[in-house]
């Protein structure tokens, strides 16, 4: 903390402070300075822009943050793609087994649950090697590579006439999942202002949902034909987003937060100057100086390492992450991802089921930009908090549905209630989670804490898709709706380690969040913390 002397420091006296960055050894090291006045300029001009001023100033770092936020749809896509496939008639002869229960043909438990988390496997390899390469190269470069590795995948996934087949090309389609998912929230997080943070953020789970529409309108068409373009088309339609992605981003500009890291200035300042309009950027170079005051905070002479995310308070911080991400699935996230084979079991025809299934991510959309405005006022930690609570009462309630026994009423619902989880859970939990993701790690270490608590993600989610799936089929536990009892009691624990360890970040520069977490000051009492605009600690 400042000392009072330094706290009465004219507002236009120039302090210059040595900028040490996490680079490469041959950045500006010790001989450069940053020029303070200006860092606290640019952080004051963030704090005073409205919502809506931010926007209007920063239109490009909008466009940017949608872009890279259009990768997800790719994992979006095909995790709600076997969700649909386990559901559909024509994939189940081909792959499945004959079922004396259901007098029909199924994928059995094992493979159901293999299908649906190969693709998490492999994405658990590609956020481990997500940070180090974009630490390397920056966040477009390793982007691109994983869409160009990603074309070449879709070839053995389409082409696949075995289960072996189909579940070694989703682990392999998973190694450039895991890479958009841990670069996309840092990316957003990076290049937008701080009233945009939010927003920019939340566009994941918008385009999550986006990409769960798109696999239930493909779906929903295909399903009913009786050879296998009913999952050979919804698998060919992948391609349609690599390419193009690919070409965009090429001409996106890197973050300038990555590339003051690296000590490359002058680019850095060309970078905010494309992010932003030429009004609102008469100076980038105080922009680049806040930047380079935040990173002052964090400095070392190492590279950035796996070892140091558990170290002091980045421990806490990497904590924070892994925990948010692993809390997805355990609070209505499955029951979403498999919303198409739960309302099946919850005694839906199958052209009812997937049309449900196609309103269901529809209106996720919807209160995925309702949550927009919800965080921006609201804040993260209140959505998320209150959001967590209020989804255990409709799970508990969804279980009460599914142990009244078997009629059309206990049937409608629990696939009522099916729905309602899964909506709440884009209007509350998902979005906010993102948010908190981008802001709580260190600038330094952001690309490796995004790949650890990904894979946090994955270490959760693929024994709870096994779980998950023992519980609705047929062959195994028939549970239904009383899964419900299940995942109310996980998504009340996770709520309960919220509220005491996920601080308010909402208004906060990333100078303030470092300083907060130096200070270790309690989750709840964040709001009422003053950070002083010169402080240096």
């Amino acid at each position: 903390m400042t000392s009072d002397t330094e706290k009465q420091t004219s507002a236009s006296e120039i302090e210059a402070q040595p900028t040490l960055t996490g680079g490469s050894g041959d950045d500006v090291g010790e001989k450069a300075y940053f020029d303070k006045t200006g860092a606290i300029n640019a952080e004051k001009a963030e704090h005073d822009m409205t919502v809506l001023e931010a926007v209007k100033a920063y239109p490009a770092a909008s466009w940017w943050a949608f872009l890279m936020s259009c990768t997800i749809i790719m994992e979006s896509y095909c995790v709600f793609l076997m969700g649909q496939f386990v559901a559909t008639a024509q994939f189940a002869r081909d792959f499945g087994v004959w079922s004396d229960v259901a007098q029909d043909y199924i994928i059995e438990a094992s493979w159901q649950s293999a299908f649906q988390c190969s693709g998490p496997v492999g994405a658990f390899i590609g956020v481990f090697i997500a940070g180090p390469i974009t630490s390397w190269i920056g966040y477009r470069w390793a982007t691109i590579g994983g869409l160009m590795f990603l074309n070449g995948f879709i070839f053995i996934f389409y082409f696949g006439t075995n289960n072996g087949v189909l579940f070694a090309s989703q682990i392999l389609e998973g190694i450039p999942w895991g890479i958009f998912i841990a670069n996309a929230p840092a990316y957003c997080s990076e290049i937008v202002p701080m009233r945009l943070r939010a927003p920019a953020t939340q566009m994941l789970q918008m385009f999550w949902a986006i990409g769960s529409i798109i696999v239930g309108g493909i779906t929903y068409h295909y399903q009913s034909k009786p050879d296998p373009s009913a999952y050979r088309m919804p698998i060919a339609l992948q391609w349609m987003f690599p390419t193009p992605l690919a070409i965009l981003l090429f001409i996106a500009p890197e973050s300038p937060w990555w590339l003051v890291r690296q000590g490359r200035l002058a680019e850095a300042e060309k970078s905010i100057k494309r992010l932003g309009r030429a009004s609102a950027n008469e100076n980038p170079a105080d922009t680049v100086a806040m930047m380079r005051r935040t990173i002052e905070l964090e400095k070392t002479q190492k590279k950035p390492s796996l070892i140091e995310l558990w170290k002091g308070t980045d421990c806490y911080r990497t904590l924070i992450v892994c925990g948010v991400y692993a809390s997805q699935n355990l609070t209505g996230n499955l029951i979403a991802n498999q919303a198409v084979y739960f309302f099946k079991q919850a005694g839906m025809v199958d052209n009812t089921a997937f049309a449900l299934g196609l309103i269901t991510s529809a209106l996720q959309m919807i209160m995925v930009m309702l949550s927009w405005i919800m965080t921006t006022y609201l804040g993260r930690r209140t959505i998320y908090v209150y959001g967590q609570l209020i989804n255990c009462a409709f799970l508990v309630a969804l279980g009460i549905a599914g142990s009244v026994g078997q009629s059309k009423a206990a049937s409608n619902a629990q696939a009522s209630l099916g729905l309602i989880v899964s909506v709440l859970f884009c209007l509350g939990p998902a979005p906010a989670s993102w948010v908190i993701i981008g802001e709580t790690s260190s600038v330094r270490l952001r690309p490796l804490t995004t790949g650890i608590g990904r894979g946090a993600y994955y270490v959760v989610n693929i024994p709870c898709i096994f779980l998950s799936s023992y519980m609705l089929n047929d062959d195994k536990w028939h549970l239904g709706g009383k899964s419900g009892y299940v995942w109310a009691a996980t998504a009340f624990i996770c709520t309960a380690m919220a509220w005491y360890w996920v601080p308010e970040m909402k208004d906060r520069s990333y100078r303030e969040i470092d300083i907060l977490f130096k200070r270790r000051v309690q989750a709840r009492k964040w709001t009422q913390t003053v950070v002083d605009i010169r402080d240096d600690e």
